[in-house]
């Protein structure tokens, strides 16, 4: 009797996510049925109407989509923002958090409790003061000023989650290394950078993430050269709001990008956001 009500429970479950998947999975099946199809037929009915007439689709709008400059572009510099500023989080993230973990120095602990308690600050704060600054150091309206915003606002975060990674890590481990003459630097980058993969690699995803969907930042700080895809798109909607041509693959490939980012390091990413949360 309990080997039926097991099973009947597992045969729920799966066929709750099953349902779930499908649900989720539908709107991203839409999107690219409609980036396949003409702004004609996609006039006369649903997406849903070119599964029974697979005529209607094409690669067109996506031809037409390379040869939209302003798509282009915005999809460059999303790659231009999106991929240097996921580097330098990680990269200063993983060196302050080794450093906070790890060594000790005068005032960590107080440090530390600041960097905490930058995770509290609503992104919404800084815009308007950071804008100013930027705008007198010349930043204002460029690529590295979109970066260096989501650089500073994406660190408190990375650091709280690869310091409490490493400092799970055994401390005779580290003692051992020392005692063999390895240098600190030596230790982090062959000791501590391998073993703490995992939670790189889900604090680099999520980073990627973040930067790539995002719209509020760049809406502020960038200018119509430095405009991210996001920005684009809602700026095609505002100007053109029957160009579905357009939109409807720029918004697939907008869409797939982090998707695949995602679901290839997934293991990793759930790894490292469940070891780096809890001590």
């Amino acid at each position: 009797m309990n080997a039926i009500r097991r099973g009947l429970g597992n045969s729920l479950v799966q066929a709750f996510l099953v349902v779930t998947g499908l649900v989720w999975f539908t709107p991203l099946a839409g999107l690219l049925v409609s980036s396949l199809r003409s702004a004609q037929d996609t006039a006369k009915g649903g997406w849903w109407t070119a599964l029974s007439s697979p005529g209607q689709l094409s690669f067109d709008n996506y031809s037409a989509l390379l040869k939209n400059s302003g798509m282009t572009q915005s999809l460059w510099n999303t790659v231009l923002i999106s991929v240097p500023t996921t580097f330098l989080v990680v990269v200063i993230a993983a060196l302050a958090g080794y450093a906070f973990a790890w060594l000790d120095f005068p005032g960590r602990d107080g440090i530390f409790l600041v960097v905490v308690a930058l995770l509290v600050v609503p992104v919404q704060i800084g815009l308007l003061p950071v804008a100013k600054l930027f705008g007198q150091l010349g930043l204002f309206g460029t690529i590295p000023g979109v970066v260096l915003f989501h650089v500073a606002y994406g660190l408190p975060f990375a650091v709280f989650l690869l310091r409490n990674y490493f400092a799970e890590m055994p401390k005779e481990m580290l003692e051992a290394a020392r005692m063999d003459g390895g240098t600190e630097w030596r230790i982090f980058v062959q000791l501590v950078l391998p073993v703490g993969r995992p939670a790189i690699a889900s604090l680099a995803i999520f980073q990627f993430l973040w930067v790539w969907n995002d719209m509020l930042v760049a809406l502020l700080f960038a200018d119509s050269s430095s405009q991210p895809l996001t920005v684009e798109l809602q700026s095609q909607i505002r100007q053109f709001g029957s160009n579905i041509d357009v939109l409807a693959p720029g918004a697939f490939v907008s869409l797939v990008v982090p998707l695949v980012v995602f679901f290839a390091f997934q293991r990793h990413f759930v790894q490292g956001v469940m070891a780096g949360s809890v001590k």
